[in-house]
């Protein structure tokens, strides 16, 4: 399962990064790495971006860019 799967108000856990270049990149440099817990807060109206509360943070994402992060739910 992937992080653009999950459902508002859901939980899970940071299975392993696809990475694609520098998009990979910077979602482990913004704390996406194996065993992150991370709570979808909300979507945007019109689908994209996805917010996420991760660490004590809210981060928002594309479904693109959440389609790398492979994670199980919690």
């Amino acid at each position: 399962m992937t992080l653009d799967e999950i459902k508002q108000d859901q939980e899970c856990e940071v299975v392993d990064i696809n990475f694609e270049g520098m998009v990979g990149q910077r979602l482990l440099d913004m704390g996406f790495i194996p065993g992150t817990r991370i709570k979808v807060v909300r979507n945007a109206p019109l689908v994209d971006p996805v917010e996420f509360l991760m660490k004590g943070y809210h981060i928002s994402l594309r479904h693109s860019e959440a389609k790398l992060v492979e994670v199980t739910l919690l």
